[in-house]
């Protein structure tokens, strides 16, 4: 499998000329190399992991996509009648299901708390093939059954402590490790993000992968 990581939290997970996108949200660029994409995970309702014009232009070049996502979400993309796109899947906690090409298990529940004052939404973890693990904006766990080849990690948000990155990092112990979600921080917090993910992969005997926007990872390769 080859994963191309654009902005932000989006993934581009290709297996021979499929391929499998992963929250295209408002703070990566507008996808327009998007032909052969099977479906589209979206982990939960914020925008900047999914907009209607996004999966628009997915849609576009790959007619008939699916989308899967959580129960809210699915009724927001539905309200959105985007030209093209295909059957709209609600995934629940331990279900596995075939997109196309890939297998998607499906673990989580909620979004990680903001503040008191907002309300908590669905949130949807995945593992994609049994290899890649990406849990949205939460840190629940993968379920125990996957040896994670890549854990994709929070490196910032609203939500969130790099001590919880760390910390999620040391109880799944994958093979490699990478940053997401990081679009709101400086070059300055992205080096210090990268640096303690790296720290925590060292720990657990993993590598770390500090993927630049739209360059590319190989998982058959060390």
């Amino acid at each position: 499998m080859r994963i191309t990581k654009l902005e932000h939290a989006c993934l581009m997970l290709e297996k021979g000329q499929r391929r499998l996108c992963l929250d295209p949200g408002k703070f990566t660029t507008p996808i327009t190399e998007a032909s052969q994409v099977d479906a589209v995970v979206v982990t939960h309702e914020h925008d900047d992991h999914w907009t209607p014009e996004q999966l628009g232009r997915i849609a576009a070049r790959s007619p008939g996509v699916q989308v899967l996502t959580t129960e809210r979400t699915a009724q927001l993309v539905q309200q959105a009648r985007i030209p093209d796109l295909g059957e709209v899947h609600v995934g629940r906690p331990g279900e596995t299901i075939s997109l196309g090409a890939f297998s998607v298990t499906c673990f989580g529940g909620e979004h990680a708390e903001i503040h008191s004052s907002i309300p908590i939404v669905d949130n949807l973890g995945v593992v994609v093939d049994g290899a890649v693990a990406y849990g949205g904006d939460a840190y629940d766990l993968p379920p125990d059954a996957f040896e994670i080849d890549l854990l994709a990690v929070p490196a910032n948000g609203p939500w969130m402590r790099i001590a919880d990155s760390i910390d999620f990092v040391i109880a799944v112990r994958p093979r490699r490790v990478m940053g997401v979600h990081e679009m709101l921080l400086s070059r300055a917090g992205k080096e210090l993000a990268a640096a303690r993910l790296r720290d925590a992969a060292e720990q657990v005997g993993a590598e770390f992968v500090d993927l630049a926007p739209y360059a590319v990872l190989d998982l058959d390769a060390r």
